[in-house]
């Protein structure tokens, strides 16, 4: 009897891009383990079988998929769709299926407060998604570090803005002046958003701000804040983390940072699982030759931390095989993975910073793994740089009132 690993993925919609890569992942995941005789449990060696059904990026689809795979047709393994949004419909019902759900896909806090104690959470909340960039901002030769958060009325936006306003009141950032003196806290159009936000960035001489939303979101707010010539000096968005970035902003990527989950030049000996080098062999063909993104080894990472789970329980009872999860301190080509033994939610995973460079992403935390000791001005800015005789800042160098626009 095969081993059934069920789950939703966005195969199209909104969503599209970042399922189809998940999907490509987990064939990869399928195929390897059945070629090298699959799972034991209970000393019989089991194959693994895949059900993805796509939810079309839609909230009330994915509700009925899981009903299908926890209550009529029980899958043995349930993994979570990609986004908070399908994850916060997901979670509700292997919850009430008494199932563990594997997270790979939703980095909302939220998930993970709700007393659900069968979640397992796979990639770092959004919460941590910005701590990089506070500490490299902290380390910048600014005398004083005056911040900005342009965030989406979204969970995820709010838990990303908190983290950074958490990570701003911390001693060390405080010490060197970092300090936020605008929070924008709504949808942001470039037309009626920007008449309202931008002259508080300018009284409030504003220079660095992060952008904390959807990708549309992160896009809209770094067009306009160029196209206004602001000479804000550094800017961050979490959508920066992504590949599609760079093609979608061209030259007016460069130097802008961001977070990411899992970047392929950075090593990892991962103790589960294919090694970075196999992972991205073995996925290219279904991704016609393209490289995969974190969205593909997330997915990855999940089933094969599944896969250990239930060789470390040596069942498939959910409670067991939920107890693994809670003693796991291992690796994957995705990094650590550690849990909150109450929570689920993960602490062992994390997150990298990156900055774009000439149409790449240029990893430059943590400095171990960094492939530049500076961060770059965002190019083609009219920058006002007193005292600056090179448009660069060595983070290895070291050298206010808050207002809130009405929406």
């Amino acid at each position: 009897m095969n081993i059934r690993f069920g789950l939703s993925l966005s195969l199209s919609g909104h969503y599209a891009a970042m399922g189809r890569q998940a999907d490509a992942a987990l064939r990869v995941f399928a195929a390897t383990t059945n070629d090298r005789g699959g799972i034991r449990v209970g000393g019989e060696l089991r194959d693994i079988e895949l059900v993805c059904i796509d939810d079309r990026s839609d909230p009330l689809q994915t509700v009925e998929i899981y009903r299908s795979l926890c209550f009529e047709n029980p899958c043995d393994i349930i993994l979570g769709p990609y986004s908070s949004l399908l994850a916060r419909a997901a979670a509700p019902i292997t919850s009430e299926a008494g199932r563990v759900f594997i997270n790979h896909g939703g980095a909302d806090d939220e998930l993970y407060s709700r007393g659900d104690r069968m979640i397992v959470g796979v990639l770092s909340p959004a919460s941590n998604y910005m701590v990089g960039f506070v500490k490299l901002l902290a380390a910048l030769k600014f005398w004083r570090k005056r911040v900005a958060i342009v965030a989406a009325p979204t969970p995820f936006a709010r838990a990303v803005s908190g983290g950074i306003e958490r990570e701003c009141e911390a001693r060390y950032a405080r010490r060197r002046r970092v300090k936020i003196r605008v929070k924008w806290n709504a949808p942001f159009d470039p037309g009626t958003s920007a008449v309202k936000l931008f002259p508080a960035l300018k009284r409030n001489r504003v220079n660095a701000v992060v952008s904390a939303g959807s990708y549309a979101h992160d896009l809209a707010v770094v067009r306009a804040i160029v196209a206004a010539n602001l000479n804000v000096p550094v800017l961050g968005c979490v959508a920066a983390g992504v590949s599609a970035f760079g093609a979608d902003l061209g030259a007016e990527a460069a130097g802008i940072v961001g977070p990411s989950q899992w970047e392929e030049g950075v090593a990892v000996t991962p103790e589960l699982g294919l090694s970075t080098r196999e992972f991205v062999r073995a996925i290219r063909p279904a991704l016609r030759g393209e490289s995969p993104d974190y969205t593909a080894t997330q997915a990855y990472a999940a089933a094969v931390l599944a896969a250990g789970a239930i060789a470390r329980a040596d069942s498939l009872d959910q409670q067991r095989i939920r107890d693994a999860f809670s003693d796991l301190r291992t690796t994957t080509l995705f990094g650590d993975f550690q849990i909150d033994r109450l929570t689920g939610r993960q602490v062992g995973h994390h997150m990298l910073l990156v900055q774009w460079h000439e149409g790449r992403k240029m990893v430059i935390e943590p400095e171990s793994h960094a492939e530049t000791g500076e961060i770059e001005f965002p190019a083609g800015w009219k920058l006002i740089l007193a005292g600056f005789e090179m448009l660069k800042i060595s983070r290895k160098r070291e050298d206010g009132d808050e207002e809130e626009p009405s929406d």
